[in-house]
């Protein structure tokens, strides 16, 4: 995900794929990285990603219980943006995204357009 490191996206998918919010210790039995990662590390990811507004978190006794503030599908799209506005021409790249699109994604689009309340 666009604005997060490698550690940061494997939290946040950890993080997005719980039905509840979730404790350091739970996120670190839950991550599968490739390699063996201590609390400390999984504790500080997720204080970054609380104080760039990623997560919010709960004090629950001694340890903060910890959820996304965003869902995958609206970071997704907060990342389009960021694209789109660094393009140089939001515009242009727009079209032409619109113009590359597969018959599927270019349906949802429509779809999406018509269910859209226009602006007067």
């Amino acid at each position: 995900m666009r604005g997060l490191g490698e550690l940061e996206a494997a939290v946040m998918d950890v993080l997005w794929h719980a039905t509840e919010p979730l404790r350091v210790r739970q996120v670190l039995e839950r991550l599968d990285t490739g390699k063996s990662l201590a609390y400390t590390t999984v504790l500080t990811v997720l204080d970054n990603l609380h104080r760039k507004d990623w997560v919010s978190r709960e004090l629950d006794g001694k340890a903060y219980r910890y959820q996304p503030t965003l869902s995958r599908a609206e970071a997704a799209a907060n990342a389009v943006r960021e694209v789109l506005a660094a393009s140089g021409d939001p515009r242009a790249a727009l079209l032409h995204f619109a113009r590359s699109a597969s018959e599927e994604e270019s349906e949802v689009l429509r779809k999406a357009l018509r269910g859209r309340p226009s602006k007067r």
